[in-house]
């Protein structure tokens, strides 16, 4: 779990702009906001104008084709949208964890996600590149001297499935694929319907549900509870579930930190549910808590009410992947 990891991290170092909050549509009529959006409409589909999460101004002449990506939420709203990227950091990462949206094989990989390439971008001849403000400083100044760059918040835990929109609507804008960005936000609102009438089907709605993930340090499980806020709890919410975890998130993404011990103050009829990935970390609580006496101990332990997920379900995506988390939670109440 270090690319996971790691990613927790940039919430401390780097508090990620957000918009708003309180509903799954775009609730702002400011334009001047961070990650708006105002075209021109000429012949060919330009010029276009975005105001990015740093709140600077980006123009295009026309929708961008050749577009490169930092971050896997980016990419995977790209290959969503119908827009295969040319560049992408970490191809080997995005491919152990996002499998709602699949790379082909004429994306070229630029480097961490952290501090992509430029001499590999250079070559690339690229319209756009998206990123986070998760990069290395003076990285984003260095790409923008030559070509547009678009930041945009990684996540907004006061409503982070509205965030989630914000940008696919986005990078709908800057790719000319407005209808495409509309179908997923409705495929998405028919997912969680379908899931919602799951949810009570299976008489869990109001079931507390406990999701997390974690990594094993020198023999000792650090959980990462997904609090309030956080992108799957929201999703799972929207179904029907409630997240009982008692603990703040950090601003962006709603992680908080926990060990098993923090387990015990969990509701008595809790579903544990977490994500682990063979690939990358392998499986915290089911190679090293098996036989630890506070987790035998745990009720929903005991209870048999623990569930793995799916590995490569990227917890920090788009709707695409939003969408088999509620499959996967539909899965896990049967």
């Amino acid at each position: 779990m270090r690319r996971v990891r790691a990613l927790a991290g940039l919430s401390v170092a780097f508090v990620l702009l957000a918009t708003a909050c309180g509903t799954t549509e775009d609730s702002s009529d400011d334009p001047t906001e961070a990650g708006s959006t105002s075209e021109e409409t000429t012949g060919d589909g330009g010029p276009i104008t975005v105001t990015d999460a740093r709140g600077v101004e980006v123009t295009l002449d026309q929708p961008a084709v050749r577009v490169a990506g930092t971050e896997w939420n980016s990419i995977e709203n790209l290959v969503s949208l119908g827009v295969m990227p040319v560049g992408v950091s970490d191809i080997k990462g995005y491919n152990t964890w996002v499998s709602s949206a699949p790379l082909d094989d004429t994306v070229t990989d630029i480097g961490t996600r952290g501090e992509p390439s430029m001499d590999t971008l250079a070559t690339l001849d690229v319209d756009l590149v998206v990123v986070t403000d998760s990069l290395i400083e003076g990285a984003v100044e260095q790409i923008e001297a030559t070509t547009p760059v678009v930041v945009i918040p990684g996540g907004d835990s006061q409503d982070n499935i509205n965030q989630m929109f914000a940008n696919l609507d986005l990078i709908a804008e800057l790719t000319g694929t407005q209808d495409r960005a509309q179908e997923l936000r409705d495929e998405f609102d028919a997912k969680v319907e379908e899931g919602k009438a799951a949810v009570d089907e299976a008489g869990a709605t109001g079931d507390p549900v406990a999701f997390a993930d974690g990594w094993a340090d020198a023999g000792t499980v650090n959980v990462r509870p997904f609090a309030q806020g956080s992108l799957v709890s929201d999703v799972f919410e929207e179904i029907g579930l409630e997240n009982p975890w008692g603990l703040e998130g950090d601003p962006a993404y709603g992680l908080a930190q926990s060990d098993v011990e923090g387990l015990t103050a969990l509701p008595e009829d809790t579903r544990f549910w977490y994500m682990a990935n063979s690939s990358d970390g392998g499986d915290p609580y089911a190679d090293v808590l098996a036989g630890n006496a506070i987790w035998d101990s745990l009720p929903f332990v005991q209870a048999g009410n623990v569930v793995r997920f799916p590995d490569s379900l990227w917890m920090f995506g788009g709707p695409t992947s939003m969408m088999q988390f509620v499959d996967a939670a539909v899965d896990a109440l049967g």
